[in-house]
């Protein structure tokens, strides 16, 4: 297992890296891009959010594509794709171009994350998958942690070659994810019995080690998921997409908003990324803590139970308090609250999602769930515009964490 952590992760985790960067750079170029191109805070947060909704129409087909052709093959494709429509949003010219690319780049984009926590089922057994979970989604924080003062650079940038520094944020950061959409090609293997890297030993014990597994998963259905459209009615399945939403929402509203939240506090561009990184750093060690916590006693419910709920105190202090050390503290609190959640969860639905179950189930969860990264990022936007204020936006998206919580335990019970 160690042998396939270290073959693995590291590049899954360098995917991610770009892909959650090229997701969210929008939110330090809106520091000189909403101004140049008129985007109000409400029209900013509907484009923000589109990406979503792309995203969410496409995303079932696209990983049902993806166990069809293959890991590496469909991977590659989504990467290159993404890349070049991340960088066409250099070249936005008004709200409703900014809308079009959001939505294009969310389309573009679909089927990678569910793709990605699948093809980690088919790699790592129940016993070590929140910490491979963990691992992948590390690169969610560690992208804003290193990415922030990347960006807050970059938007120091004088204007050069007749473009302003957020059209240079948008092209410099999209280049990596054309070039690593052929790297894939070559890096990834697609199952473990093609594994040639692996002795055949090994070979044999992991792949006989995922077939008990998978076989005790459907002894234990409720239902037989054999099919899509079971998979998509699952209680089960319903109750994660939502429970996912909550942690989404959190997620998404700190990447589009933070630093424009932090900007309020006067903050230059590049103080600006080196302070958003600080909660972001926090969160990997606290993530990766609770998720080794979570694989070795085998509880998932109470790990995303907590988690949730300390995010949603994070989200009312951040609302409440007006100096900047407390929203810092409190952006702290968020981030280690949402980025611990996650693991624990999606290590529940693999737990009965298996084979084109889990294609389409992981896929609903993330679609269904990201629909979060929709609500929140708009209702910051609608709010602040109506209020002048962040904080009715912030209680809000507070309240979609709570919700979470209580849904984790109401699962749990039946």
């Amino acid at each position: 297992m160690r042998r396939i952590s270290w073959r693995i992760l590291p590049f899954v985790m360098l995917l991610y890296f770009i892909s959650f960067l090229d997701r969210v750079n929008v939110g330090f170029a809106a520091i000189t891009m909403n101004k140049e191109i008129g985007l109000s805070p409400a029209a900013y947060g509907l484009g923000g959010g589109l990406f979503f909704i792309g995203y969410f129409l496409f995303e079932v087909p696209s990983n049902l594509l993806l166990y069809r052709v293959g890991v590496r093959l469909w991977i590659a494709r989504v990467m290159v794709t993404w890349g070049i429509v991340s960088a066409c949003s250099a070249f936005v010219t008004g709200p409703h171009s900014f809308f079009a690319l959001r939505f294009l780049l969310g389309i573009a984009e679909a089927g990678f994350f569910p793709g990605i926590i699948l093809y980690l089922s088919l790699w790592f057994p129940a016993r070590y998958r929140a910490i491979a979970a963990a691992a992948f989604m590390a690169a969610a924080p560690i992208s804003t942690a290193i990415g922030s003062p990347i960006s807050g650079a970059l938007m120091e940038l004088p204007r050069c070659a007749g473009l302003s520094n957020w059209q240079w944020l948008y092209l410099i950061e999209a280049a990596p994810a054309i070039v690593l959409g052929f790297v894939v090609l070559k890096a990834l293997t697609d199952k473990p019995e093609d594994a040639k890297w692996l002795a055949a030993d090994e070979r044999e014990w992991l792949v006989a080690r995922l077939k008990l597994e998978q076989g005790g998963a459907s002894s234990t259905r409720v239902s037989g998921l054999n099919t899509v459209w079971e998979t998509l009615c699952d209680f089960r399945v319903l109750a994660l997409s939502l429970i996912y939403l909550g942690t989404s929402a959190g997620l998404y509203t700190l990447g589009l908003w933070a630093p424009l939240i932090l900007r309020r506090s006067q903050f230059s561009s590049m103080q600006t990324g080196w302070i958003n990184a600080l909660p972001s750093v926090v969160a990997v060690l606290g993530m990766t803590f609770w998720a080794r916590h979570s694989d070795r006693t085998l509880e998932r419910t109470w790990h995303v139970v907590i988690p949730c709920v300390a995010a949603c105190l994070g989200f009312i202090w951040a609302g409440s308090t007006h100096s900047a050390t407390g929203v810092i503290l409190a952006l702290v609190v968020v981030n280690v609250g949402i980025s611990a959640a996650k693991a624990p969860l999606w290590a529940m639905a693999s737990s009965f999602l298996s084979g084109a179950s889990a294609a389409a189930g992981i896929a609903t969860i993330n679609s269904v769930g990201n629909l979060g990264g929709f609500i929140g990022p708009y209702m910051i936007g609608w709010i602040e515009g109506k209020t002048g204020s962040y904080t009715g936006g912030l209680y809000l998206v507070g309240a979609t964490l709570g919700l979470s919580a209580v849904l984790t335990l109401l699962l749990s019970r039946k």
